[in-house]
C-alpha cells in the first residue's frame, strides 16, 4: 500500500494527537500487547494488522477533527454512551469496507473531541468474521431524532414526530443491529473489540 504525502503527514498528525489524548494509558495496546506473530497465527495476525493500517489511515484525518467527519458526511446519532463515546453516523456507508466505518465513536474532553473507536452494523451477524477474531454486540431497534438522542421502539410506527427528551425532529428508526466495535485510536484493556472501555469511564460526562 503506498500512502501519499498528505496521508502520511494526516496520520503523523493523528498519532501526535493520540500520544497527547492517551497520555494516562501506559504500555502497548490490547492488540499489540496479545498478538504474537510466529507461525501460522502469526500469517493471519499480518493480515489484521494490515487491515487495522488501512483503517487508521483512511481514518487519520478524523482523529481530532470532528469538523471535518462532519463535513464528510458523518451526523450525531446518539449522546455520550457511558464508557463508550457520541456516535457519529455517515448513512452513504453500506456493507463492510475498512476503510469506512459507518460509525465513528467520539469521546469529548475539555470541549475537545478525540476519535476512540471504529464500529460497524449489521442487521444479522456476518457468517464470516470481517475481522479475525471479532465479537459482536448489539443495538436495540430504535428511532433516532437530530441532536442524537433516540428512544428504543420495536416499530417506525411506534416513533414520536419528535424527540421525548428534547424536542428536536426525528430522523430515522432502524431495527435491532449487530455491533462491531474496533478500538483502533484508543487503548482498551478490555480488547479491541470490547463494546465499552473503562479507560473512557472519566469522560463520561463530557
Amino acid at each position: 500500500m503506498t500512502i501519499s504525502r498528505t496521508g502520511r503527514a494526516a496520520l503523523a498528525a493523528a498519532l501526535a494527537a493520540l500520544a497527547v489524548w492517551g497520555a494516562t494509558a501506559v504500555g502497548a495496546s490490547p492488540f499489540e500487547r496479545s498478538h504474537h506473530h510466529s507461525g501460522k497465527a502469526g500469517k493471519i495476525d499480518q493480515r489484521l494488522a494490515k487491515q487495522l493500517a488501512r483503517a487508521r489511515v483512511a481514518t487519520a484525518p478524523y482523529v481530532s477533527d470532528l469538523e471535518r467527519a462532519k463535513a464528510d458526511g458523518y451526523r450525531i446519532i446518539t449522546p455520550m454512551m457511558r464508557d463508550m463515546g457520541f456516535h457519529y453516523l455517515n448513512p452513504e456507508v453500506e456493507g463492510f469496507d475498512v476503510t469506512r466505518p459507518p460509525i465513528l465513536v467520539y469521546t469529548r474532553r475539555d470541549g475537545r473531541y478525540q476519535l476512540g473507536a471504529l464500529e460497524w452494523v449489521f442487521t444479522e451477524k456476518p457468517e464470516k468474521p470481517p475481522l479475525k477474531g471479532a465479537k459482536y454486540g448489539s443495538f436495540p431497534a430504535a428511532c433516532h431524532y437530530d441532536d442524537g438522542t433516540f428512544t428504543p421502539v420495536a416499530s417506525e410506527d411506534d416513533c414520536a414526530p419528535t424527540s421525548p427528551e428534547t424536542g428536536t425532529p426525528f430522523v430515522f428508526w432502524h431495527p435491532r443491529l449487530v455491533t462491531l466495535h474496533v478500538w483502533l485510536w484508543y487503548p482498551n484493556p478490555d480488547g479491541l473489540y470490547a463494546g465499552t472501555n473503562p479507560l473512557v469511564r472519566p469522560f463520561n460526562d463530557g
